[in-house]
């Protein structure tokens, strides 16, 4: 028998194509069905639910069937990853600004 791994949901290979990312910010704002969201895309709705398929995957969205239509529903926590890793590059560039800002302070008081 052959066991594979647990592996985690990718979030970051979720959010890397423009459309998924467009519609967590639909999400974002409420719960739409797959037409509601479709709407807001040049691409067939077939395409549309593939992409939802990847956020599921993800754990970034949940499905709810009311009778014949599903909606879909933002779960932002599962963006943690993703905050993390902007944490990281966020201190970097504080640092930076902050010797910058330093540096521009310095010169002011030498004029």
């Amino acid at each position: 028998m052959v066991v594979t791994p647990h592996r985690e949901p990718d979030v970051f290979g979720a959010i890397s194509h423009p459309a998924r990312r467009h519609m967590l910010d639909l999400l974002a704002a409420a719960d739409h069905s797959v037409n509601a969201i479709a709407g807001h895309f040049k691409m067939s709705r077939p395409a549309v639910s593939q992409h939802l398929r990847v956020l599921l995957d993800a754990g970034l969205v949940t499905e709810e069937r009311h009778s014949r239509e599903r909606r879909y529903h933002l779960v932002p926590e599962r963006l943690g990853p993703v905050r993390e890793w902007i944490a990281h590059y966020e201190r970097f560039w504080d640092d930076r600004l902050e010797r910058l800002q330093k540096h521009l302070s310095d010169g002011a008081k030498n004029e």
